[in-house]
């Protein structure tokens, strides 16, 4: 059980705080809700990029790591489709500085033709580097753009093109910070040996006085229903053909999300899933071979991806996994495997929640889709996921239908 006392400032930030006087660390997380879903079409890679601007210095403060290393911390963030998420870990004593480095960002960055500069060329960089040159890299982008046709999930975090952030003006990130880095648009929880009325007067002193902005509303087009299969091929430098095969399923918030979620458990739940004893170990047609879901707020996919040995057909590897996915839509899990993939659920969970940071970051984001407090209830949901539920779902999501393939082709083969 987790415990927090949640808080609403007048400005709209909410806040969560969680008592954890097993560890003299505190972790600050701040989560905005903006993603790669809230960018244009022609104007992507923004949400990404101010991941980078948001460390460049903001109007008071022109370097964000040097006061927050004296003061004994550590800081990430990443990004998303759907939020983007920063975080500071420190000394619990020390924690008013975190609070003053975030206030003062959310305030108003330093923004400058020379900053916008400087981290456009890192994120181009990274673009080249992780996506356009590097083997295998453009798979996600590929395959987004096949599954979705509509909904802005069909690009990746980092963008469509890198030219989309090489023609960015300043005033159009100005924008997009004004339109979305906002109180009312931002979660944040603390957890740590602090308690919820001392983190409430740090807030107000520091975030309270950020007045509410504009943000702007968020009308995202719905993916219309797959009813066809999709295929793509694409050739690249690679050593080895690969596969990707994907299915849309529920979104976040869904209840079939936890049944989509344990089926991939039961798929590809280590050296003991189904798809690694039956294609790598017995019949030795993929190298390796994983299933997740992407665990997106909006309805987002369920994805088979593997690695294919030399002699092994794209025909053959395809249709091995198609007959393990209709295994799961025909004959019911049996009691000692559901059983085996609760518990794995449930002890993955307890686990995570041993790290304090664990706990802010998921605390910030279920408060994003509901509520903090329902992170207590998240094995019980697991645990509600029968045979005859895993068997319906399958049946009517497995379906070639619902499906989009993508063939990556080794080119050195």
């Amino acid at each position: 059980m987790i415990d927090a006392t949640k808080y609403t400032l007048d400005n709209g930030l909410r806040i969560a705080v969680h008592t954890d006087t097993s560890t003299p660390m505190a972790a600050v997380n701040l989560l905005y809700d903006v993603g790669a879903k809230d960018e244009h079409p022609e104007r992507t890679g923004f949400a990404h990029l101010f991941e980078h601007l948001m460390f460049g210095g903001s109007d008071n403060i022109p370097s964000f790591d040097e006061p927050l290393q004296r003061a004994g911390g550590e800081n990430n963030a990443f990004t998303n489709n759907d939020f983007t998420n920063y975080y500071i870990t420190l000394p619990a004593q020390n924690i008013e500085t975190a609070f003053w480095l975030e206030s003062d960002r959310m305030l108003r960055l330093a923004f400058s033709e020379r900053s916008l500069e400087v981290q456009r060329s890192v994120v181009i960089e990274e673009f080249n580097q992780n996506y356009l040159n590097r083997p295998y890299g453009d798979m996600w982008m590929l395959l987004r753009q096949l599954a979705y046709k509509q909904h802005p999930y069909r690009w990746c975090t980092i963008g469509i093109s890198p030219e989309h952030i090489r023609h960015a003006t300043l005033a159009e990130v100005e924008d997009f910070f004004y339109s979305h880095y906002a109180p009312n648009n931002a979660i944040l929880t603390v957890a740590g040996p602090l308690q919820p009325d001392r983190v409430l007067e740090l807030a107000q002193r520091w975030f309270g006085p950020i007045a509410r902005r504009n943000v702007h509303p968020r009308r995202l087009p719905a993916e219309p229903q797959q009813t066809a299969p999709r295929e793509l091929e694409a050739q690249r430098d690679v050593p080895f053909n690969a596969l990707m095969m994907a299915y849309h399923m529920p979104n976040r918030t869904h209840p079939d999300f936890y049944t989509a979620d344990l089926i991939t458990d039961a798929l590809s739940g280590g050296k003991s899933g189904r798809l690694y004893q039956r294609l790598v170990k017995e019949q030795q047609l993929f190298s390796g071979i994983n299933c997740f879901v992407t665990g997106d707020i909006d309805s987002g996919l369920l994805v088979v991806q593997g690695q294919l040995f030399p002699n092994t057909s794209f025909e053959s590897a395809e249709r091995a996994i198609a007959h393990e996915l209709e295994q799961l839509a025909q004959c019911p899990l049996p009691h000692h495997e559901l059983q085996k993939l609760h518990n794995r659920y449930e002890a993955n969970s307890k686990f995570e929640e041993i790290n304090v940071l664990n706990k802010a970051m998921n605390l910030a984001f279920y408060e994003l889709i509901g509520s903090a407090l329902d992170i207590n209830h998240e094995v019980e949901r697991y645990r509600a996921v029968d045979a005859q539920r895993v068997l319906h779902l399958a049946s009517s999501m497995l379906q070639p239908s619902n499906r989009s393939t993508l063939r990556y082709i080794a080119s050195k083969q």
